[in-house]
Parts: structure tokens; C-alpha cells; sequence
């Protein structure tokens, strides 16, 4: 199996140093064949080639089974609205082009660090839910410019019937394998894209009668993650919300730096941590890999159908936490490097 790695900027080659570390021990422990191919994207590709997703490196993805991917991101452009290049253009570009529809976040809390949440126990104890964000459509891809000599700007929010009916079927899906229970997200109360939405999903909902179907205005869904947590079984709604949705939803765990997620679609599928590059931790051996390292237990899951290899790698985490082996944004008074929790985990899953 061939993996292309993409460790892209800030601490994303920290990062992923260790989450190869995690796969190559679960590679060693089964027997498994990997080989890795490194590429360039984001700031780093803008700066050796000038692009953010080269074409070689969407070669490298197509021809592999598996992408893992770090973070893009550096202040060079944050703080520079006029550059026409941007590192974020490339992981767009990536999207598209490899037909990445449907990004999958599960939002799951470790016993360990319930503590660490901003809300309270009883609130979060057992909350496990599945975000499931659109991502090839919507505002983040319609047409979008200036007029009035710039001092208009505007982005079309667009969605086809085919993309909506692709994310649902895939959001049923999963409900119907976990505890039959899908919601989406709107605001179809106010925009025609998502009045499309409701439709579609009023029409596919007939042809799951074994799944319950709610339906949520995407306001009401942000109080409901803090408010309610444990309500939620499957979550799917379009490419913005889905964004903001999921990166609320990241403080039920305590840090941002839990989080994995899968972008599957028609072509290879892509791995990656939900946080950014993080520029200030960069080079610091400092940052929390272990996001990164649970992409690579989803890579296991989806990419490659070995759940066995998979639940090893979360096992391995959740053992981690509860030895107290973790980075100074969960362990501030006796935190672990980046480099130590992922030599933990690995030897972890060698001696298990």
C-alpha cells in the first residue's frame, strides 16, 4: 500500500513525523507492506515552485491508496489581503480535484481528559457524534469577486441537487450503522441553497425509514453542540457551516489537538487533522500530533478496511492520556514533547 504524505506547513511535519511513527508500528505489528512518498503543498509548495497543490504532487495522490496530510497555513499570507496565491487555495484545490465531497469528523471524548472541557462532565461524559461536511460546493466555491471599484465584494452560495443527494446517502449511511439517527443542518428559513437541502432531505428520508431524520437551523445547532452534546448521532449539512459547526464542536474534547477527520470522495482519500499549522509552535516540539495520529487510525478504517489496525491505534491514544503522557495543551504542568507521546504510542502498539 503507498501512502502519500503531505506534511505542509508550521508544525505540520512535527506532526506527521509521529503519525508515521503510530503506522509504522502498526505496519510492523501485522506484517503490513507501506511504502511513503513525500509532496509538496500549501506555503511551503507557494515558496519552492510557486503553486500551492503542484501538479506532481496530485499525481502522487492519485496514484496512492492513502493521503495523510498535516497543516497549511503561515502568516506571510493571513496578514497580506491582496496576495493573489494563498497556501489555502492548494487544500482547496486538492478537494476538487481529487473529488473529496464529504469530510467526516467524529467527535468522541477521552474518560482521561474530561477535565480538560470547557463544559461541564455530565455534559460531555459520553458524547459521540459524527460530523459529516460537505466540501466540493457552496460558498466556498461559487463565483466570488469585486465590483464598484472593490468596494463591493460577494460569494454565491450554489449547490446542484446531485451534491446534496450524495453527502445525504452518504449521512444515512452512517446513521445506519451507528444509532440510526441523522440531523441536518440548515437555514432554510432564510436561503434558497438551503431550502434545497431540506427538500432533498425530506425526500431521501422515505427511503430510511429505519433512521430518524431531524432537522436543525444551523443557530440552533451551535447551542445545541455545547447545550446538548449527546443528542447527536450523525450531523450533516453544507460546506460553511460545516466548518464552524465542527471546530465548535472540537471543545467537547478539551483541545483542538484531539480531533481527526477523513475526506473521502471519488478519487483517493485524504487524512488530516481538523486544527491549522499553528505557526507559533512551529519547530518547537511542542505540538499535539495526536489528531494527526488518530486520521491515521481513520486512514486504517477507510482507506484500507482494517478496523483491527485502527482500534490499536486508539487504544494506544486513550492508554496515552490516561498515563498522562501528553503536549503542554493538556498536560501544562508536566507536559510531554511532541516527539515523546509519539515514541509513547508507538511503543505502545509494539509491545501490545
Amino acid at each position: 500500500m503507498k501512502i502519500a504524505v503531505l506534511p505542509g506547513d508550521g508544525i505540520g511535519p512535527e506532526i506527521m513525523e509521529q503519525a508515521i511513527k503510530t503506522v509504522q508500528a502498526v505496519a510492523n505489528k501485522y506484517n503490513h507492506e507501506l511504502s511513503y512518498e513525500y509532496g509538496l503543498t500549501g506555503a511551503t509548495a507557494i515558496e519552492r515552485v510557486g503553486e500551492p497543490y503542484p501538479e506532481v504532487t496530485h499525481r502522487l495522490c492519485m496514484e496512492s491508496d492513502a493521503v495523510l496530510f498535516g497543516a497549511i497555513g503561515d502568516p506571510k499570507y493571513d496578514n497580506n489581503p491582496k496576495a493573489t496565491v494563498r497556501p489555502e487555495q492548494g487544500l482547496l484545490a486538492m478537494r476538487k480535484q481529487l473529488g473529496l465531497y464529504a469530510n467526516i469528523r467524529p467527535v468522541q471524548t477521552f474518560e482521561s481528559l474530561l477535565h480538560k472541557s470547557p463544559l461541564r462532565r455530565e455534559l460531555v461524559e459520553g458524547a459521540d457524534f459524527v460530523a459529516i461536511r460537505e466540501l466540493t460546493g457552496g460558498i466556498y466555491f461559487g463565483d466570488k469577486g469585486r465590483r464598484d471599484n472593490g468596494n463591493t465584494a460577494f460569494d454565491t452560495c450554489t449547490y446542484t441537487r446531485t451534491e446534496v443527494e450524495r453527502i445525504l446517502k452518504l449521512g444515512y449511511e452512517f446513521a445506519q450503522k451507528r444509532r440510526r439517527k441523522l440531523t441536518v443542518v440548515d437555514k432554510a428559513n432564510v436561503l434558497e441553497s438551503s431550502r434545497l437541502w431540506r427538500e432533498t432531505a425530506q425526500e431521501m428520508a422515505k427511503k430510511y425509514p429505519d433512521v430518524t431524520t431531524e432537522y436543525m437551523f444551523v443557530d440552533n445547532a451551535a447551542m445545541q453542540i455545547i447545550q446538548w452534546p449527546k443528542n447527536f448521532d450523525v450531523m450533516v449539512t453544507e460546506n460553511m457551516f460545516g466548518d464552524i459547526l465542527t471546530d465548535e464542536a472540537s471543545v467537547i474534547t478539551g483541545s483542538l489537538g484531539l480531533l481527526p477527520s477523513a475526506s473521502i470522495g471519488i478519487h483517493t482519500s485524504v487524512f488530516e487533522p481538523i486544527h491549522g499549522s499553528y505557526p507559533q509552535a512551529a519547530g518547537k516540539n511542542i505540538a499535539n500530533p495526536v489528531a494527526t495520529i488518530l486520521s491515521a487510525a481513520m486512514m486504517f478504517e477507510y482507506a484500507f478496511n482494517m478496523p483491527e489496525e485502527g482500534a490499536l491505534i486508539r487504544d494506544a491514544v486513550a492508554a496515552s492520556m490516561a498515563a498522562g503522557i501528553a503536549t503542554v495543551d493538556i498536560a501544562a504542568d508536566k507536559p510531554s514533547s511532541t516527539s515523546q507521546v509519539g515514541d509513547w504510542i508507538a511503543e505502545y502498539i509494539a509491545m501490545k
